[in-house]
């Protein structure tokens, strides 16, 4: 497991990481990568919501609306947040999530 440090852009509103694609926005590209496997806050990594939701809506226990939440508080964190931690130890890059 690595982390991921933010590269903060106050002016254009963006957090970016570098991954092994590059440098990459963290909104577009950690949010949707099956190797996001949290968000640094403080001192604590909190877990991506994402993973969650999509094992709920795979299983039939919750709707799809809660991706999109998921989403939402996915961004809260990375607003608090530090840096991403990333199970990509091969460095394969961005792998779809779903």
């Amino acid at each position: 497991m690595k982390r991921l440090e933010f590269q903060r852009d106050e002016k254009k509103q963006r957090v970016m990481v570098a991954c092994a694609d590059g440098i990459v926005s963290v909104y577009s590209h950690c949010a949707y990568c099956r190797h996001c496997a949290g968000v640094l806050v403080g001192k604590r990594v909190v877990p991506t919501p994402q993973n969650t939701a999509l094992t709920e809506v795979r299983s039939g226990k919750a709707s799809d609306d809660n991706l999109m939440n998921a989403a939402m508080m996915f961004n809260t964190m990375v607003r608090d947040g530090s840096a991403i931690e990333c199970s990509d130890d091969e460095n394969r890059g961005f792998t779809k999530l779903y």
